[in-house]
């Protein structure tokens, strides 16, 4: 799928979702904010749901956790614009209070089909209610910071769920900030885990090299003539070496990339 597919597949999903009424949620929302972002991220956050600023801008993480998580996701080396944001519910809880199970549920073929879409490497639960779709029974306490394979069935079809604190957990009690970034600094990582992970799933997956021909060893039947002898070699002819022009120092050839160096993409 090009990028220009996943994005007209993703905004197919975002029209839906501007005027989805499956739960109580529509009733009291100004805007649904399906998510936004790079289609062609390998990694993407799922928060819990839309506040106040998100519900009357239709987008995801705008206010004081907005900010926070932008900064978060630049401390590592990366930009908002590299990933995907969206949340397990699109409409605004009334009074920011914490989506119900039916509430969630509603909007779940939502962001399965995102994901199936996204196909990211990565996806970075942000809260509890995040954590609970992909790591279902889990407590935040215990896992934050840590990773694990997502289930297919989520959407996120051959991905590591990556554990965080919900950046409101910062603004609420400032000392807490140095987790979230002590958390987020092990992101990076866990991409490369993911590549690899993926890598090597791939690389099961294939189907294996054809068989060479078996070599031919029976001996030649008596009645069969004896090959020819192959001509004699002429002799050599006096050699002169080509002199190859010296291409100069092996510093101005351009060289690959560091393997090693992590890029988002």
């Amino acid at each position: 799928m090009t990028d220009a597919e996943r994005g007209a597949a993703l905004e197919v999903i975002a029209d839906e979702v501007r005027v989805c009424t499956r739960c109580r949620l529509h009733e009291t929302r100004a805007k649904a904010v399906p998510g936004e972002g790079n289609p062609d991220t390998e990694v993407v956050f799922v928060g819990e749901g839309p506040g106040r600023d998100e519900n009357q801008a239709g987008r995801p993480f705008v206010g004081a956790s907005g900010r926070l998580l932008t900064e978060l996701i630049e401390s590592i080396g990366w930009q908002r614009d590299d990933v995907f944001i969206t949340n397990v519910v699109k409409c605004w809880p009334p009074g920011n209070r914490d989506p119900q199970p039916d509430e969630i549920a509603a909007c779940a073929p939502f962001l399965e089909r995102q994901l199936a879409v996204l196909d990211p490497a990565v996806v970075v639960t942000a809260g509890k209610h995040s954590l609970s779709v992909f790591m279902p029974g889990e407590r935040i306490g215990r896992v934050h910071g840590t990773s694990r394979p997502a289930d297919p069935a989520t959407g996120a079809r051959d991905a590591l769920v990556f554990a965080m604190y919900h950046p409101a957990f910062a603004l609420y009690d400032g000392s807490n900030r140095s987790t979230l970034e002590t958390d987020i600094g092990g992101l990076p990582e866990t991409l490369l885990a993911a590549r690899d992970r993926r890598a090597d799933r791939a690389a099961a997956t294939e189907p294996p090299a054809a068989a060479r021909p078996a070599a031919d060893t029976e001996p030649p039947a008596a009645s069969d003539p004896e090959p020819a002898a192959e001509p004699a070699a002429a002799a050599p002819s006096t050699f002169h070496p080509v002199v190859e022009p010296d291409p100069g120092p092996s510093f101005l050839v351009g060289t690959e990339p560091d393997a090693d160096q992590l890029t988002l993409f």
